[in-house]
């Protein structure tokens, strides 16, 4: 892993907001490390060694920030937090592989047997984007598989592309979710593989367990695209937020159930996380959701936002908390 060095508040942003306009979230984090304005993407939030680690993504630099030795693609962040309020950036993944050597990005972060996994997808390579694997002792500087990349599908449902990772453990095995599109590159759904667990989770490990998608877009909301899976269990059931339409559509947030992983049903025809409203900082999407358990019991929903059309990006979260077998989201205290 390449480490780049510790950033607190100069790279930081908050959201710029008409006067007038809703309040704004306790939690907005925007990274000015790449360009010239505020832009992080795809959060992924886990608990460790006594405190909150947040991975994200980070767009190419731009030519008022680059320097000769800039990396020239895609890369993932990564912060640190007390209260899932107020975060610090203290690390970065850079490119370092020949399958990365264009970016990477999305990541989907998970601890298992006390170290953190990080599952993450190659970027800029269309079709043949693949999701790969890392791991790390402490959370922030990580070893990479190095037959990266170890997963992407097959069949004629799609185009072999694999993003937006996120991995699930259920029984025995680790479930990893992942977002592909038609061999057109027009259809974004999701599907799962599996690895045993305790495997290496190298490529030889998974398996894809249904020829074809496990979740495709269906309502008119959802448009195109369904990607972004992120998933917790509660009781018997397992829960998947994921986003709708591609970004600025407006991309939204739904929920589905399922008690298997594999089979999915919507809980409603309907977002459970709209974009905002005209002056709310999310008011073009509220998108890419990150689910996050906490060791207390409580769930949290990190989500992006932007309220320019993409031309910035905020990340944010919001509560879930429960009714019967229903989520709710409700504002951070």
């Amino acid at each position: 892993m390449v480490l780049a060095p510790a950033v607190a508040s100069p790279h930081l942003a908050q959201a710029a907001e008409p006067e007038g306009s809703p309040a704004r979230p306790a939690m907005l984090f925007g990274d000015t490390s790449r360009l010239d304005k505020p832009f992080a993407k795809d959060p992924s939030v886990i608990r460790f060694a006594n405190r909150y680690l947040m991975y994200f993504s980070l767009p190419p630099f731009g030519k008022e920030r680059a320097t000769p030795d800039s990396p020239k693609g895609w890369s993932i962040g990564i912060a640190e937090s007390e209260d899932l309020i107020g975060w610090k950036k203290i690390g970065e993944m850079l490119s370092e592989q020949e399958c990365d050597r264009n970016g990477l990005c999305a990541p989907g972060a998970i601890i298992l047997d006390r170290k953190v996994h990080l599952f993450y997808q190659t970027y800029g390579n269309g079709p043949k984007d693949a999701i790969c694997h890392a791991v790390s002792e402490d959370g922030v500087r990580f070893t990479r598989e190095p037959d990266n990349p170890v997963f992407r599908p097959s069949g004629p449902w799609t185009s072999g592309r694999a993003i937006d990772a996120e991995a699930h453990p259920l029984g025995d095995r680790l479930l990893l979710y992942f977002a592909t599109r038609d061999p057109g590159m027009k259809t974004q759904m999701v599907g799962v593989a599996a690895a045993p667990l305790g495997s290496a989770y190298g490529r030889e490990t998974w398996k894809q367990l249904v020829d074809g998608p496990i979740l495709k877009p269906e309502l008119p909301w959802e448009k195109r695209c369904i990607e972004a899976p992120t998933v917790l269990t509660r009781g018997s059931r397992l829960y998947m937020f994921y986003a709708g339409a591609y970004n600025n559509e407006p991309q939204q947030i739904g929920c589905a159930t399922s008690t298997d992983g594999v089979k999915w049903t919507r809980l409603s025809d309907v977002p459970l996380l709209a974009n905002g409203g005209p002056g709310h900082w999310n008011a073009s999407e509220s998108g890419h959701p990150g689910a996050f358990a906490d060791q207390d019991g409580r769930h949290y929903l990190f989500y992006q936002g932007n309220n320019d059309g993409g031309k910035t990006w905020f990340l944010s979260v919001l509560r879930i908390n429960w009714t019967d077998t229903r989520p709710t989201l409700a504002p951070m205290p």
